[in-house]
C-alpha cells in the first residue's frame, strides 16, 4: 500500500473506536459507551431495601451500584453539591462500573468512598455513600508509558506482560492521568479495532466524535503502526496484546497513563 493510501486508511479507520461506542458489537462483562451528564438530583433511589453493605477497606476497589440512581458529590456530605448523577445502568444499557480510591467518614457519621468519575474534565473525583455500591479490591493494573510507547500489565502486584503501543498523534495526544476500565467488548463489526477492546474512563480532545470521544485500548488491523503516534487519542495494541487484556483487564481495572 502506498503512503497516501495508508494515511487515508488510518484517518478514516481511526474513528472506529468512537463509532463502536455508540454501535457496539458483543459485550464482554460490560461493553463500550459513554455516560452523559444529567440533571443533578439529591435523591438516591434504592432498587429494594438494601441489606447491610460490607464497607471495603482495601483500595483501589471496584464494583457496581446497589441502587438505581447515585449523585456523586463534591465532599462526603449528603448536602454537598452534586458533580454528576450516575445510574446502575449506563445509557448503552450495560452495568455502570465504579472505581473507589479511598474512604472517609462523612458529615453524617457514615462511610463514604472517594471515586473516579468518568466525565470531562479528565481526573474528576467525587464522593458517594458506601452503602450504595458493592466493591471488591482490584487485582490488575495497566500502566501505559507515552514516552516509551509501551504497555505493562500487572496482576496481584506482579508484572505479567510488556509490549509496544501506538498512541495519539500530535494535537490528538492520549491523555495522561489515572483512569479505569469502564467496559469490555469484542469488536466484531470493526476489524480495525482488532480482536478485543476496552473502553477507559478517559476522554480525548476530540469532543465531536460519536460517543463523546471516549479513549479506548484496542487491538488493530494495522500492527505496522505500533510504536508510532498516529491515533486520535486511543491506545492501539497488537492483537496478541489485546488477548492479554481479556485476561488481565476486568471491569474496574485501574489504568495509569504517564509521559
Amino acid at each position: 500500500m502506498n503512503r497516501p493510501a495508508l494515511v487515508a486508511t488510518v484517518l478514516v479507520a481511526s474513528a472506529g473506536f468512537a463509532a463502536a461506542v455508540v454501535l457496539p458489537a458483543v459485550a464482554v462483562a460490560g461493553s463500550t459507551g459513554t455516560t452523559t451528564t444529567e440533571t443533578a438530583t439529591t435523591t438516591t433511589t434504592p432498587k429494594s431495601p438494601p441489606a447491610k453493605t460490607k464497607i471495603e477497606s482495601k483500595f483501589p476497589a471496584a464494583g457496581g451500584f446497589l441502587v438505581h440512581t447515585v449523585p456523586i458529590r463534591k465532599t462526603p456530605n449528603p448536602n454537598s453539591p452534586v458533580i454528576k448523577v450516575l445510574h446502575d445502568f449506563r445509557p448503552d444499557f450495560r452495568p455502570q462500573e465504579i472505581l473507589a480510591l479511598g474512604k472517609q467518614i462523612g458529615s453524617d457519621g457514615k462511610a463514604w468512598y472517594r471515586v473516579s468519575i468518568p466525565m470531562r474534565p479528565n481526573g474528576t473525583y467525587g464522593w458517594i455513600p458506601a452503602n450504595v455500591v458493592s466493591l471488591s479490591p482490584t487485582k490488575g493494573q495497566i500502566n501505559i508509558d507515552l514516552g516509551s510507547r509501551t504497555i505493562d500489565l500487572f496482576w496481584n502486584g506482579k508484572h505479567v506482560y510488556h509490549a509496544g503501543v501506538a498512541i495519539g498523534a500530535p494535537g490528538r495526544e492520549t491523555p495522561i492521568g489515572h483512569y479505569f476500565v469502564a467496559a469490555r467488548f469484542v469488536p466484531y463489526h470493526d476489524t480495525f479495532l482488532g480482536v478485543f477492546a476496552v473502553e477507559t474512563s478517559a476522554y480525548s480532545k476530540l469532543t465531536e466524535w460519536p460517543g463523546g470521544g471516549v479513549v479506548g485500548i484496542h487491538g488493530t488491523s494495522l500492527p505496522q503502526l505500533i510504536g508510532q503516534a498516529v491515533s486520535h487519542g486511543c491506545v492501539r495494541v497488537k492483537n496478541s496484546t489485546a488477548e492479554k487484556l481479556k485476561r488481565y483487564a476486568p471491569l474496574g481495572t485501574p489504568i495509569w497513563i504517564k509521559k
